[in-house]
């Protein structure tokens, strides 16, 4: 089954999720009710009305109907799930324990929880607690051993300053222009998410032309997001304000060229490159001389595509594991050849083969 760019569903999740087919989407992204089970209003030092989450949709009669509706609606997911998709949840300490609990019991793998530390969060007006700073992602694949899911660790490496990418991401509060608003000028829903949060999860797990599926839809930041990402998108809410709320957003949403939503490729995907190949092609000859970074460690190449320094001989990563006397070496990166602007990686000459094979 093919799905449109762009689909909003009008109405109740678990009945909509049962009408899409098996193994059709590549990523679950869903904000739950996170079931606050608050007790009174909750007012400032100067007794104005806090604007908490306390709507009908978010109210359960006990943990019990909570874990079966979790239950239910993660189950339908993992159905509809490619074998290769994973599945983002978001919460509070109110829920997310319980959802986590519920993931391993239907068998997905969980792959890491990310804290989003909130740059702006709300004080804590009673001063009975810590300040509530930060929610809970839950990253998971369909199943442990089954087929990779998708990670596109370099891109997340760059948007970080070429620096890996950490498990606690510091954002603020949608806020501003982003916040979207009623006719009274108040909050349209009150626990409208970030796109930025939204960027960030789509970019590290998906690629241009794959298919979101957000069960709890509410105004559309994943549609939002997705859209201007060159995802497609199914969104299920069933408040119909919400839904209307949702489609006027997404579509004043611009998307970015093909080429703009290119990501940073891994090298683990790219095509094997033996460094006999190197040789081969002529890019270095039988006797030149490799180096390390610093000139101290020198090794010969052989004809073979091993090298040779003094008695030891070996492949590229053998040899240079040996001379420092490590447990393993990277021989792409440690070993340099002489070029016109010094000693340059090895690295370089595979990427030149790489660069010459067809598309």
């Amino acid at each position: 089954m093919g799905f449109a760019a762009e689909t909003i569903i009008l109405g109740d999740c678990l009945e909509e999720l049962k009408k899409l087919p098996d193994g059709s989407v590549d990523l679950v992204f869903a904000d739950p009710p996170y079931n606050l089970q608050l007790g009174g209003d909750l007012l400032r030092p100067d007794n104005s009305k806090v604007d908490a989450v306390d709507d009908h949709w978010d109210q359960f009669e006990s943990f019990e109907a909570y874990d079966t509706f979790t239950k239910a609606w993660l189950k339908e997911c993992r159905r509809i799930l490619k074998d290769d998709g994973a599945l983002w949840v978001i919460g509070s300490y109110h829920n997310i324990f319980r959802v986590g609990a519920t993931l391993q019991d239907l068998g997905f793998w969980i792959l890491n929880d990310i804290v989003w530390r909130k740059a702006n969060p709300m004080p804590n007006f009673k001063g009975t607690r810590f300040t509530n700073a930060h929610e809970t992602l839950i990253w998971a694949a369909k199943a442990r051993g089954g087929r990779r899911y998708t990670f596109n660790y370099d891109a997340m490496k760059m948007a970080n300053d070429e620096l890996q990418m950490r498990s606690d991401w510091t954002l603020p509060l949608c806020t501003g222009e982003e916040r979207l608003k009623d006719a009274t000028g108040a909050k349209a829903h009150p626990t409208q998410k970030p796109e930025a949060l939204l960027h960030r999860v789509i970019m590290a797990s998906t690629r241009p032309g794959d298919v979101i599926l957000d069960p709890f839809f509410g105004t559309g930041t994943t549609g939002a997001a997705a859209k201007r990402l060159g995802r497609r998108f199914i969104g299920i809410e069933r408040e119909e304000e919400y839904a209307r709320l949702a489609k006027d957003r997404i579509a004043k949403v611009i998307p970015a060229t093909p080429e703009e939503v290119m990501v940073t490729g891994s090298k683990k995907s790219e095509p094997r490159i033996p460094f006999g190949q190197i040789v081969e092609a002529g890019l270095l000859r039988p006797g030149d001389v490799l180096y390390c970074s610093k000139g101290r460690n020198a090794a010969r190449v052989r004809a073979d595509g091993s090298l040779i320094i003094g008695d030891m001989a070996g492949s590229i990563h053998k040899v240079g594991a040996m001379v420092q006397s490590a447990p393993a070496c990277n021989g792409w990166t440690y070993w340099h050849f002489k070029s016109d602007a010094g000693l340059a990686p090895i690295d370089v000459l595979r990427a030149k083969v790489r660069s010459q094979l067809p598309a």
